[in-house]
């Protein structure tokens, strides 16, 4: 029985990604002085009675490196928007032209640049613990193969290939975080 065991390391990989993949969702949502249309993606709009994203109530272009605008489709919505956008925590002050709804995106003073770095931190930190959750996982499925007799010589070979695989994706974590933290931090 213990010569069928397999452990779906593609699986395990699969979902290490996913949370690779969070953290870049993450990333992306941090202001590091220059516009970006993903900046805007957490924020929903009370739309025609529900939740929406700014995406699907106006067009969001980045004209210049140190703006974005949104040209909002309805013009019942324009200030909706502009609100949702100022309680978003953003810390942009939205500026109305007509449908067009623009937002400077200030300079990050060297406190704020800090303490972004301090969150993209912990970003990191959060996706390492889900890395190290799904190695537990596939660790605990080895420890129930050996236990239903797979011999001690397998049973290691697995647990290396699942530590080579946790490793692969931690050192990919690290290195973003450090792309991201050099990207908030340059002026």
């Amino acid at each position: 029985m213990s010569e069928d065991f397999m452990l779906d390391t593609d699986d395990l990989e699969r979902r290490m990604l996913g949370a690779i993949a969070s953290l870049r969702t993450e990333f992306s949502s941090l202001r590091t002085g220059r516009g970006s249309a993903s900046m805007l993606e957490p924020v929903m709009v009370d739309a025609y009675g529900s939740m929406t994203p700014i995406n699907q109530v106006g067009t969001v272009n980045v004209p210049e490196p140190r703006m974005v605008t949104i040209n909002v489709w309805d013009k019942a919505l324009v200030g909706k928007v502009e609100k949702a956008i100022r309680e978003s925590g953003l810390g942009i002050n939205p500026q109305l032209n007509g449908t067009i709804i623009m937002l400077p995106i200030p300079e990050l003073n060297e406190e704020r640049r800090t303490e972004l770095t301090k969150v993209a931190g912990g970003y990191a930190e959060n996706a390492r613990v889900s890395i190290r959750n799904i190695r537990r996982d596939g660790m605990d499925q080895i420890k129930k193969a050996k236990a239903d007799g797979m011999s001690e010589d397998d049973q290691k070979i697995w647990e290396s290939e699942v530590q080579d695989l946790t490793n692969k994706q931690i050192k990919a974590i690290d290195d973003q975080l450090e792309a991201k933290q050099a990207e908030i931090m340059q002026v």
